[in-house]
């Protein structure tokens, strides 16, 4: 016997996976979203499509439908075997990216990384509840777990990697693992090499912001900028007053941009200048004028500055006897 079911489309749902939302839909576009929806919709009645049937249904352009299936396809949401398309468990997915398999242990290691778990996982558990509103995504959990393999971060260093990310630029996994790896290159790995880092991440902010200021831009500095104005401020140890008498040399430049300064700087920095007085005497002008005029002077005869010639009383008395009188 054979039991089918002849519910009205009213009836029925499509359901999203909470995996879905909390792991892939916070970085997508509307439009890769409505896709992504819709699919789900037609695999569950076997249904059939074209890249224009789908253009038409959801009045979006027919490219931006093909962009959206390739950019669902690279997360791996979706795959694709020829015209057909194949949706991604995503639940299975995310098991199969925990689930790590371990064939044995020492006693010895057991009891090491059963006190680090507990270390870890209290430390997962308050980001979780801080930043996530308790409902983080699992695949969270292992990539956290595997930063601190990578970058062997203490505990509150960890926190405070989320804390800053979250009071900057979000919580997107790539910036997140920027920024940590931009920590671990500074060696920074526990609360004391922190303290020491935001001391100077503190200066560096406080300085762009006085860069901004000073040459009047409406925008913030892009990420190239920064990368300048770190190096001047957390390699290079110059203060602002330093910094300052490089941005004054843009005045005369018709579009002034940091580049140009950072040459200025990282000159000085070459020939060992550290100090604003250093510099300003480093950068004093030569006076060419006052100097020509003295070479000039030395080249000229002065009055006497010659031996006199010397004559006899003969030689005088010569010219008195050829002297014809009338």
């Amino acid at each position: 016997m054979y039991f089918e079911s002849f519910k009205s489309i009213l009836y029925q749902d499509t359901l999203l996976p909470d995996i879905f939302i909390s792991e892939y839909l916070p970085s997508m576009e509307g439009d890769v979203v409505k896709v992504y929806v819709y699919c789900l919709f037609l695999e569950k009645y076997n249904k059939q499509a074209t890249v224009e049937e789908l253009s038409k249904k959801l009045e979006m352009d027919g490219e931006k439908v093909k962009n959206s299936i390739t950019y669902l396809e690279c997360l791996g949401v979706l795959t694709r075997k020829g015209d057909n398309i194949i949706l991604t468990d995503l639940k299975e997915k995310e098991i199969n990216k925990i689930y790590r398999m371990k064939l044995s242990s020492t006693p010895e290691e057991a009891a090491l990384s059963l006190e680090r778990n507990k270390k870890r996982s209290s430390t997962i558990t308050a980001i979780n509840n801080m930043f996530f509103q308790g409902v983080m995504s699992p695949s969270w959990y292992t990539d956290i777990d595997a930063w601190f393999d990578r970058y062997k971060f203490d505990e509150d260093v960890m926190y405070a990697l989320f804390q800053h990310c979250y009071d900057h630029k979000g919580l997107a996994k790539n910036y997140i693992a920027k920024v940590a790896e931009n920590w671990y290159s500074k060696n920074i790995k526990n609360h004391f090499d922190m303290e020491m880092y935001l001391e100077e991440y503190q200066k560096f902010k406080d300085i762009r912001g006085k860069i901004i200021k000073k040459l009047k831009l409406s925008r913030n500095l892009t990420e190239y900028e920064d990368d300048y104005v770190e190096k001047w401020v957390m390699e290079f140890k110059y203060d602002f007053e330093v910094i300052e008498l490089a941005l004054k040399k843009t005045t005369a430049k018709t579009n002034p941009n940091l580049k140009y300064v950072d040459a200025i700087i990282s000159d000085w920095h070459k020939n060992g200048l550290k100090t604003k007085e250093e510099i300003l005497a480093y950068a004093k002008p030569v006076n060419k004028t006052v100097n020509s005029i003295k070479v000039k002077e030395a080249s000229v005869p002065q009055h006497e500055n010659y031996k006199q010639r010397e004559y006899d009383n003969d030689y005088l008395n010569s010219f008195f006897e050829n002297v014809v009188t009338k």
